[in-house]
């Protein structure tokens, strides 16, 4: 890794009163599939900075960019071999200042995405870590084989950890003889936190990154960096081979002392800089001590207990089950309710490792996807919390529904099938788990015309656009008062314009109700009350309740305003007493 001068910082990128974040809305863009200013096919930073307007006009405050650093792109980018330069097929550090400017010319802020659980295996680090003589051996877990073992014999792998892509989470490396320890892909390998020298070159590119002119970092499976003080086998399941390493892994005894010498060191909390760290297997009390902002970590956590819930127990995430909305509010109820009155939550339906939320959560079939993509906005952005809005998600873009494996680039995907296919699962099965779950139904370009290729590209995109991009995409959107984009736009506003919105105190109604979702934010004398119905058919409202709101403002609504006790499918409304 050459070091490379900062560019000047960027004066507004400093404009970070305390807890600016809670009143923000964050934006995701990947992009590889955000906009292709160069007709390679692969989405870039200049057509990101040529999209800025656009979400200037949504509202959002934030834009989280997925890696583009210098990348073999194993992983897409979360394979990182330079964390101080951008990869070509995105750009230049110079198109990346361009872009941080355009953000903040306009009040908006821009977040990097940190991988630092593990970088690649083409990272200059680990190159030389692979001498066994090297002062860097080790910056990476290096074991030798299991005792009694011959090194790439079955079964001699140092532990039965599995990886989260498949497959054994250790790999051999034939010339020192010993395996390393990949949490992900073979040519991610794990950055070892218990090494000092480790930390302080990860602050370092931080600070970095920082001069340039970031506002925060979104980091990523933060919670894996502390690994246990021994290396033991875990428990195998069913149809297993191989143990989920993430529970011998994370949360680790250092976690904590990882994340406070983090926010010391690169001054996260002097400088009022965002960060929220993505945190597989972290509990309620986890999330509560790291956002507590005594213990001065990080300002919040992506919890991953409400997206397990439509998969079988004990299962792969493709094992679909289906969604009780009763144990959907109550999930997410007892988050509001653990970090209440100390730490923060985010709000998210799908990210990049996320199916679409509207073919997920909601209906996308023609009668009823715009309005159960406004609902379930309107439940996401009703909660207390920073929401993060995932590119197209706005725009209510579906799931493709490949039908061929073929059709397929997500290592997770490809992995899985395989692994399926070797088990002798049903194809069929295994193709519908992952039509509704697969990564890359979140990948495909996003939709901004009905022109050639969605207005994405000039070229032959890298993942090929859902076919629907003729009726969905940006262009119709914004020339659509009553579209799904609007309906966003007024949510976000609504932040901006009621404290209540932010700091309201946050309780749920009607928990075991199957089909409405209710809520209410209090503070002080208001009272903002939501009601959706969050399914595709009528729904009573029963007497008594939600407060009485013949008297009540209507904020927001789907279907105009009304205080009915019918609710129409997908309807929702946001309504604020006193």
């Amino acid at each position: 890794m050459q070091p490379i001068a900062p560019a000047e910082p960027v004066a507004a990128g400093e404009n970070r009163p305390p807890d600016w974040w809670k009143s923000s809305v964050v934006y995701q863009i990947y992009p590889r599939s955000f906009a292709d200013s160069n007709g390679d096919g692969i989405g870039d930073i200049p057509g990101i900075t040529g999209k800025v307007d656009y979400l200037h006009r949504l509202g959002v405050d934030v834009v989280w960019l997925s890696p583009v650093y210098r990348s073999p792109m194993d992983d897409n980018g979360y394979d990182i071999s330079d964390y101080q330069d951008v990869d070509p097929a995105f750009g230049t550090l110079a198109d990346l200042d361009e872009l941080i400017a355009a953000l903040h010319g306009r009040g908006m802020k821009l977040v990097m995405d940190l991988v630092v659980n593990h970088t690649s295996d083409e990272h200059p680090w680990f190159i030389e870590s692979r001498d066994p003589l090297s002062s860097k051996r080790d910056w990476y877990w290096w074991r030798p084989a299991r005792d009694g073992f011959e090194p790439g014999a079955e079964g001699a792998e140092p532990t039965n950890w599995g990886s989260a892509f498949s497959g054994s989470a250790w790999e051999l490396d034939r010339n020192s003889g010993q395996y390393f320890l990949h949490m992900f892909s073979r040519k991610q390998p794990d950055l070892n936190w218990e090494n000092p020298q480790v930390r302080q070159a990860v602050y370092a590119m931080m600070n970095w990154w920082v001069d340039r002119g970031v506002d925060g970092f979104r980091m990523d499976v933060i919670n894996l960096i502390s690994k246990p003080a021994r290396f033991d086998d875990g428990p195998v399941g069913p149809n297993q081979k191989y143990s989920s390493s993430f529970a011998a892994i994370a949360n680790g005894d250092r976690l904590h002392e990882f994340l406070a010498e983090m926010n010391a060191q690169v001054g996260l909390t002097e400088r009022n800089l965002i960060t929220v760290g993505e945190m597989p297997g972290s509990t309620i009390d986890t999330a509560r001590a790291v956002t507590d902002p005594a213990n001065r970590e990080l300002d919040m956590v992506f919890t991953f207990e409400h997206v397990g819930l439509d998969a079988k127990p004990g299962g792969q995430k493709f094992d679909l089950h289906p969604l009780s909305l009763p144990a959907l509010k109550q999930n997410l109820e007892a988050w509001q309710v653990g970090l209440a009155d100390v730490g923060w939550n985010s709000l998210y339906w799908d990210n990049h490792d996320q199916p679409r939320a509207v073919s997920r959560f909601g209906d996308d079939s023609p009668a009823h996807r715009v309005n159960s993509a406004k609902t379930l906005a309107t439940v996401q952005h009703m909660h207390r919390g920073t929401p993060y809005v995932y590119q197209g998600e706005e725009l209510g873009m579906t799931n493709t529904y490949f039908v061929d494996i073929g059709q397929y680039q997500d290592i997770e995907s490809v992995n899985y099938h395989a692994d399926a296919m070797s088990l002798g699962l049903e194809a069929e099965t295994v193709l519908a788990g992952l039509a509704a779950r697969s990564r890359d139904n979140a990948r495909t370009p996003v939709q901004w015309n009905d022109s050639a290729q969605a207005g994405f590209s000039t070229g032959q995109p890298w993942l090929p656009v859902n076919p629907n991009y003729v009726t969905i995409n940006a262009a119709a959107a914004e020339n659509d008062p009553d579209s799904v984009f609007h309906h966003f736009r007024q949510l976000i506003a609504l932040r901006k314009s009621h404290r209540i919105v932010v700091e309201g105190r946050f309780e749920l109604l009607l928990p075991e109700h199957e089909q409405i979702w209710a809520l209410t934010r209090t503070l002080g004398r208001q009272m903002l009350v939501m009601i959706a119905n969050c399914s595709s058919a009528p729904a009573a409202l029963p007497a008594g309740a939600v407060p009485d709101l013949t008297q009540a403002q209507v904020l927001v609504t789907t279907h105009g305003a009304s205080t009915a006790a019918e609710l129409q499918p997908w309807e929702s409304r946001i309504h604020l007493l006193g």
